[in-house]
């Protein structure tokens, strides 16, 4: 049953704050999953949230504070000291610790690295903050488990033991050499029932799948979710061992990729929260806003060219909105299939098949609309067949045209690695509205000849 913050709650937790009762406010929290106190913090106000978390005992505190949004964990480790913020990260695993610090001022990032009890654990979490994190080095944590190829089963077994120590959860067990190379990885199952005399060498699997440091990202999050892999090992140039990704790293990855898909399709040029000021707000959403306003003056000179056909035929302007609206509803729904495609990788073949094939299927789909448009005109509307025809005519050739815009353009900006999801937002809406109403008017004044 999924958790959620009631009134109730969170009335019992501030009576216990405001009486300064920490033993019961403890017994309440302790109970709880870190995830869910985080939610609790984020219900509170930042003092209630700092004061609680300073009664909580450090190995549940580290755990809540991956948890947290970014505002209010920034505002909590800016009421806490060096050594303080240090006794939380010497608790966690390296990647989340090394994410952390990472957001620091750089003055205060070396007075917390100072602070750190573990060396080992200090220069493991240096070692990550080198790598961008928008690549596998930045994502990648130094907890695992390694064994050495020319060990036998017993030495393994033993080296495990103290290793699993330091290592929150085994995913998997991975082979390296004297130079500490990835080999391949070993099956638990293999060293079960394996005579412990046997060499490592004989009983590993030599194919294991990898990523090198600076893999981007998305593509650690492709491969696992491609492969069912739970975790991956990440490898530097020189194929050396240097840290492996779990799973619930890449699902913040994917979150986080989708966010910002999402946002460039709705026009959000920046990655904006809701809880953002509204300067930050404003200059994300105010781009994209402009351009369309551009595109709204260019559609009203457009139909100021045809200003004396719709005098003459007035039955033409009640139209246009159904022409620019449908060509906008064609266009995204083309832009967003293969957006998803190229981000799933499942587009195969040429510009020209794929272009082919959607003029077949907006040819079938105008069709059909258009014949439906033409009966509900006449018999609802009372529009006369000519007029009809027209909108027919119109609406099939909107269909198409916008149809091969939607599909070409997010292909054409992936080709020239811009990101294709900026094609399904108002440009492809605006630039689809324009097109809708020029052939509109172009296919009337062709047939009417005005």
């Amino acid at each position: 049953m999924q958790f959620k913050v009631s009134k109730e709650l969170l009335v019992q937790i501030e009576e216990l704050i405001h009486s300064k009762n920490d033993s019961q406010l403890e017994v309440l929290l302790n109970d709880m999953h870190h995830a869910d106190i985080a939610e609790i913090f984020e219900e509170l106000d930042t003092e209630q949230a700092i004061y609680i978390f300073k009664i909580l005992d450090s190995e549940v505190t580290a755990e809540i504070l991956p948890e947290l949004e970014d505002d209010l964990r920034e505002k909590i480790l800016s009421g806490l000291s060096a050594k303080e913020i240090a006794e939380e990260l010497d608790e966690l695993d390296t990647d989340d610790a090394a994410d952390i610090i990472a957001e620091l001022s750089q003055s205060k990032k070396e007075q917390v690295i100072s602070e750190l009890e573990d060396v080992e654990h200090a220069k493991d979490i240096v070692d990550l903050l080198r790598y961008d994190e928008d690549e596998a080095g930045g994502l990648m944590g130094k907890e695992l488990v390694k064994v050495n190829e020319n060990w036998n089963v017993l030495t393994c077994v033993k080296e495990m033991r103290i290793q699993a120590e330091n290592v929150t959860r085994v995913h998997s067990i991975y082979v390296v050499d004297d130079e500490n190379r990835l080999k391949g990885r070993l099956s638990l199952k293999d060293l079960l029932t394996t005579s412990t005399k046997t060499m490592i060498s004989d009983v590993y699997i030599k194919k294991v799948d990898y990523v090198k440091v600076h893999t981007p990202n998305v593509e650690v999050a492709r491969i696992m979710q491609k492969y069912d892999l739970e975790a991956i090992p990440v490898v530097d140039e020189m194929g050396r061992l240097v840290g492996r990704v779990t799973i619930d790293d890449v699902v913040d990855v994917i979150k986080e990729e989708a966010d910002k898909d999402y946002q460039l399709a709705a026009g959000i040029s920046q990655d904006v929260e809701a809880d953002d000021s509204i300067l930050e707000l404003t200059k994300a959403r105010l781009p994209w806003l402009v351009l369309a306003l551009l595109g709204g003056f260019v559609s009203v000179k457009m139909l100021g060219l045809f200003e004396g056909a719709m005098k003459e035929h007035g039955e033409l302007f009640f139209f246009t909105p159904l022409i620019a609206a449908m060509a906008g509803n064609v266009g995204v729904q083309s832009s967003a299939i293969i957006v998803q495609g190229l981000a799933n990788q499942s587009i195969s073949g040429s510009i020209f098949n794929r272009l082919l094939k959607e003029i077949s299927l907006s040819l079938l789909n105008g069709t059909i609309l258009a014949s439906i448009l033409f009966v509900g005109s006449h018999f609802l509307l009372g529009v006369e067949p000519k007029i009809g025809f027209i909108v027919t005519i119109a609406l099939i050739s909107v269909i198409i045209i916008a149809s091969l815009i939607g599909t070409f353009i997010p292909l054409i900006l992936n080709k020239f690695g811009i990101d294709p999801a900026l094609a399904t937002g108002p440009f492809i809406t605006t630039s689809n509205d324009i097109c809708g109403i020029l052939i509109y008017f172009s296919i009337a004044k062709l047939i009417l000849g005005f």
